[in-house]
């Protein structure tokens, strides 16, 4: 399919894709496939102001109706699914069969948060005192901030966005400037979606094109009650930072340096295929991605060995094209990051396996890598250093304790995994002094997380939690009230207070 085919079935003229100061570029070849307007910082602030009004109107309508609009929307996002996942390739280089997945979780959390609108529960809290009664409530928060990273431009927006409409707030997203269009088709979707509702107040749901500058004007907003933030450690901090100063709520989702432990007792070819796909899908630029593989020694080289014959042999070109298995980094800089993090793990004594440049002569504009496999003698501060790109290091161990204290020892703390076939191994690992991750596996790997559960982590991954369980009570604020049915004024504690 032609890059411009895929631009017009999403909904773009070509009249709006050819002016303004940003560029964006497919990674699939380095071409740039579009020019498009930024808001400017004083636009920010009328958008925030905008989805102010929108948050009076919206807060009052019942969450089941406010389910019902989130329901339009998936059933929309169903109907773009194909052109959607196809926009996600083009934009951000994964595979198709990738760009198709992270739609379907669009789809997926929206089923969820439809649900989750006639279950907003709050509690009834018995009361000390004789004829009181106490309850614990949920109500809407204010306008939600998303901030979303290149690797995932859509999927993270909607964990958000499906919870805080049916929780009662609107919605701005500012995107990551390299994939600003899928958010654009999104919020095409969005609109038909909110004009098939019918009376979904204006401005509910906006979308902000443009650079830092913007992104920092909306999350030092005090209007912006929520900031949800998906990207680098450093921008996360920054975020955090800039959000605590007015007391605001954030939610962060950052840095991963996943582990997997294969333990003597794994089935070693479930192993294989899931080191393979959690290690080089989305060309290793997933926040779950692989990145350190702890292997007893006993089975290290059994399954190494046949590692590096798998690796020799993947497909890697066109991510558009349906063989293809390893698509391109985003850009030049993250091929430069991966050649110095190699550079770093020789000097460290590693041994590497592939990691080469790759298809130069066919796309000299675009940044394409062999996934590389690096046999360290230790964890050294490179292993320690998530380097966004396909970079597997490998490390032996004999016993589970100094297994356990390899994964944990690092600043990261989002995704884990364990392969055995031993439950007193597997129950160690998922125990208080197993991993210390906010997501822990067994017998798959460390990626491909369902909706159903909360997703986030710990220690420099920032603690935020988003989509399913109980996420959604981030985006609400809890009142807790005491009723007096009585005749009496009974005072707590049993104070006495008389005059």
């Amino acid at each position: 399919m032609k890059h411009s085919e895929i631009l017009e079935k999403c909904g773009f003229s070509i009249d709006e894709l050819k002016h303004g100061g940003l560029a964006v570029s497919t990674p699939i070849d380095g071409s740039e496939i579009a020019r498009l307007e930024m808001h400017s910082v004083a636009e920010v602030e009328s958008m925030v102001k905008k989805s102010r009004a929108a948050f009076a109107q919206w807060r009052s309508v019942p969450a089941p109706r406010r389910g019902e609009l989130v329901r339009l929307i998936g059933e929309a996002l169903r109907a773009e699914k194909a052109n959607l996942g196809a926009l996600v390739t083009l934009e951000c280089g994964k595979i198709l069969q990738e760009g198709l997945g992270e739609v379907q979780e669009m789809i997926d959390i929206c089923d969820f948060a439809v649900g989750l609108s006639r279950q907003l529960y709050g509690l009834t809290i018995a009361s000390e005192r004789a004829g009181h009664s106490m309850r614990e409530t949920w109500h809407p928060m204010g306008p939600c901030g998303v901030i979303t990273a290149f690797n995932f431009p859509v999927a993270p927006w909607c964990w958000n966005a499906a919870l805080a409409l049916v929780c009662g707030d609107p919605v701005l997203w500012k995107p990551s400037e390299k994939t600003p269009l899928t958010a654009l088709a999104v919020q095409k979707i969005c609109e038909r979606a909110m004009q098939a509702f019918g009376d979904a107040p204006a401005d509910l749901i906006q979308t902000i094109v443009g650079k830092r500058d913007v992104g920092e004007a909306m999350t030092t907003n005090p209007a912006v009650a929520v900031v949800s933030a998906t990207g680098s450690v450093p921008m996360g901090k920054a975020v955090s930072l800039e959000v605590s100063k007015r007391l605001g709520r954030s939610i962060l989702e950052l840095g991963g340096n996943n582990g997997m432990i294969v333990t003597p007792s794994a089935d070693l070819e479930m192993a294989l295929r899931a080191v393979v796909f959690s290690a080089v899908g989305t060309a290793g630029q997933r926040c779950t991605t692989l990145r350190r593989l702890i292997v007893h020694e006993s089975v290290y080289d059994e399954l190494v060995p046949k590692l590096i014959s798998v690796y020799e042999n993947l497909s890697i070109g066109d991510p558009l094209d349906d063989a293809t298995l390893v698509g391109p980094l985003i850009d030049t800089a993250a091929l430069d990051g991966m050649e110095q993090a190699l550079t770093q793990a020789r000097a460290d004594g590693g041994v590497v396996h592939g990691g080469a440049q790759a298809l130069q002569e066919l796309y000299p504009d675009a940044a394409y890598v062999q996934p590389a496999i690096v046999e360290m003698p230790g964890q050294t501060d490179i292993v320690c250093h998530e380097t966004f790109a396909p970079i597997l290091y490998t490390m032996k161990y004999r016993s589970l304790d100094e297994a356990i204290a390899l994964h944990n020892g690092v600043p990261q703390g989002l995704s884990s995994c364990i392969f055995s076939t031993d439950v007193r191994e597997t129950e160690l690992f998922l125990s208080a002094i197993g991993s210390d991750c906010g997501i822990a596996n067994v017998n798959i790997g460390p990626s491909g997380a369902e909706i159903g559960g909360a997703f986030g982590g710990e220690k420099e991954t920032g603690g935020g939690r988003e989509s399913g369980s109980d996420a959604w009570k981030a985006y609400m604020r809890r009142q807790t009230a005491t009723i007096n049915y009585s005749r009496e004024l009974p005072l707590a504690q049993g104070i006495k207070f008389e005059f």
